[in-house]
């Protein structure tokens, strides 16, 4: 499971055998999720709190860039 960062207690990941569109899973200690990344949008929540979310989406909308490079790099190399 390659992880992309933490922030505030929560783990941005992606499955090595993951697929397309680009997307990255969070995990907490109230449970996980799946968000889309462009446009950022919540796919699956199984136990994290709308609080979490919500700050999860946010950090994702500023890092967009960042976890797209990071997904280009680990499946195109």
């Amino acid at each position: 499971m390659p992880e992309i960062f933490r922030f505030f207690g929560i783990r941005f990941f992606y499955f090595s055998n993951d697929h397309l569109p680009i997307h990255v899973h969070i995990k907490n200690a109230d449970g996980t999720a799946k968000f889309n990344v462009n446009p950022v949008e919540l796919l699956e929540n199984k136990g994290i709190k709308k609080k979490d979310l919500l700050l999860a989406e946010s950090i994702i909308e500023e890092n967009k860039e960042l976890i797209i490079n990071h997904w280009n790099d680990f499946y195109n190399s």
